[in-house]
């Protein structure tokens, strides 16, 4: 991300909430099915293990791809681990309406909020993400960014 936008600013990872999934996936997987797996036969079993550590390690690089970041032209999602599957969306200043975060009480213990991007134009192109780490304040600093923009006549 960094050769390719040099002035993004990244404003939101994923929590360790969003990592308590995997956790709870590896319980399952190693903890539940490979045993299971034993019992059946121990070729069975080590397509569990094998099959089983990959999808956790894919789910664990996935959740750690996510970076919401913002540069001078809009705020950006960059997600993906395989090639065929990284990607970039976002919403330009130009067409944004605001972005706001879900509050709650889970969000509030954790620190682990659900924000959302709104485009201003359709709800197809708005950006929402789930336990975000600090949401709160990355929600504070795009709204600040936005107005300032607004302030400025650079966009409508």
């Amino acid at each position: 991300m960094d050769e390719q936008h040099p002035q993004a600013q990244v404003i939101g990872l994923k929590s360790w909430l969003a990592y308590a999934g995997v956790l709870a996936l590896a319980i399952v997987l190693f903890g539940v099915l490979l045993p299971l797996a034993f019992l059946w036969h121990e070729l069975a079993a080590f397509a569990v293990l094998v099959l089983s550590a990959m999808l956790v390690a894919y789910e664990f690089l996935l959740v750690r791809s996510v970076q919401l970041y913002m540069d001078d032209l809009g705020v950006w999602v960059h997600a993906g681990v395989l090639p065929w599957k990284k990607g970039i969306i976002g919403v330009k200043w130009r067409d944004m309406d605001e972005a706001s975060y879900v509050n709650g009480l889970r969000s509030w213990l954790t620190r682990s909020y659900t924000i959302r991007v709104r485009h201003r134009f359709t709800q197809d192109a708005e950006i929402v993400l789930t336990n975000i780490a600090r949401g709160k304040g990355a929600v504070a600093t795009i709204n600040a960014r936005h107005q300032a923009l607004i302030r400025a006549g650079l966009v409508d």
